[in-house]
């Protein structure tokens, strides 16, 4: 059974987006995939140490190492590259952020992880569902520690034709949902745009596209999220 609930967060430019927190099943359906990938990664560290012998000693010390690496780096290391996901998150379209609806960093991914050695595999992740199903944004204890939250990511097709005209505009999205404020908020984005920085321009851009795309009946949010958040505009343009 799956367990979506959602949450509000506010933006810097002062209005409400609506994001999907993850529930459990699709979160151990993300957990499993890592988890499998996590063992085969062990499966292979082992067999190259019994192929490439240097000594057991130096077997036992590159089998921890990596074993390391691979149990407790691997969730994080995926999360900083992937803003927030790892393999099994891609696969189901979940996406880590802090509970300001901000990326995650560096510290509450390394707190999250950290906290899964108590409440994952240990506890046979008896405290992880429990947390998930008690908790009001389906937090686990790694989530409550970090102030982090497991949010569903719409899926948004886009044109992938270079300047939109109303002709490759998509006809089946239905954006009578968006406010005129959320609009605003989108036409000031996309106006200003080219003066931040990289990160901050990414940041903003996928969580407007994020928190506006669970608004949009008939939309897949895939691709670029400002090639999503100018379709968006254009859509409402040639609603006029």
């Amino acid at each position: 059974m799956e367990l979506d609930d959602r949450i509000t967060i506010a933006t810097p430019e002062g209005i409400e987006l609506e994001l999907q927190v993850a529930g459990l099943g699709s979160r151990f359906i993300a957990g499993l995939t890592d988890l499998i990938i996590q063992v085969i990664l062990l499966i292979l560290i082992v067999v190259a140490t019994g192929v490439v012998s240097g000594g057991d000693k130096l077997n036992a010390a590159v089998e921890v190492i990596f074993s390391f690496a691979i149990i407790f780096l691997y969730p994080i290391v995926c999360e900083m590259l992937w803003r927030g996901r790892t393999p099994g998150k891609r696969l189901t379209h979940l996406r880590v952020v802090r509970q300001t609806g901000a990326p995650d960093d560096l510290a509450s991914s390394a707190i999250r992880n950290l906290v899964r050695v108590l409440d994952g595999a240990t506890l046979l992740y008896l405290p992880t569902v429990i947390s998930i199903l008690v908790t009001a944004h389906n937090q686990r204890p790694g989530d409550l520690a970090a102030g982090t939250l497991v949010i569903r990511e719409a899926v948004i097709k886009t044109p992938t034709a270079g300047a939109h005209t109303p002709q490759e505009l998509p006809s089946s999205w239905d954006v009578s949902a968006i406010t005129p404020q959320e609009l605003a908020a989108v036409r000031q984005f996309l106006a200003r745009r080219t003066s931040l920085e990289g990160a901050a321009r990414a940041e903003l851009a996928g969580r407007l596209a994020t928190g506006l795309g669970a608004k949009i009946a008939g939309a897949e949010l895939r691709g670029d999220p400002e090639v999503f958040l100018q379709t968006l505009a254009n859509l409402k343009d040639r609603a006029r």
